[in-house]
């Protein structure tokens, strides 16, 4: 379709969001296997994940196959977006900023199941050099 909705994974969706990406056929609809609800997006014709307090809107700007260091290509794809439109749950909104620990956003980790809970405690400031503090 050329669109996309990226919706956070956080840790209370984590067994929905991993029931998203089993192996099966592209008539199986994701949401109903996952028991996600699907919401009608703003600016694209794709739904995204009503559940998510975090969400992005995308248009395909580049789609990538990707290869090995010899140059063969593999079975694999880098899908690019432009972000048409956000939706972020105001409850992660501290003074207009968006306070991504308390989305409890998780991250994939390598092993074959392993996966972190990003929370306050891994928060640290590191200004970029010549940046206003």
């Amino acid at each position: 379709t050329g669109e996309f909705a990226w919706n956070l994974a956080t840790r209370p969706l984590a067994e929905q969001m991993n029931q998203s990406c089993a192996m099966v056929p592209p008539e199986v609809n994701e949401f109903e296997l996952s028991g996600l609800t699907p919401v009608a997006s703003k600016v694209i014709q794709v739904p995204r994940v009503a559940e998510s307090p975090v969400s992005f809107e995308c248009k395909v700007t580049q789609i990538i196959q990707l290869q090995r260091a010899d140059g063969n290509v593999v079975p694999s794809w880098l899908i690019l977006g432009e972000v048409v439109a956000v939706h972020i749950a105001k409850w992660l909104l501290k003074d207009g900023v968006y306070d991504t620990a308390a989305a409890k956003p998780i991250l994939r980790g390598g092993g074959p199941a392993d996966y972190f809970q990003l929370g306050p405690e891994a928060l640290f400031k590191m200004f970029r050099p010549g940046a206003v503090k």
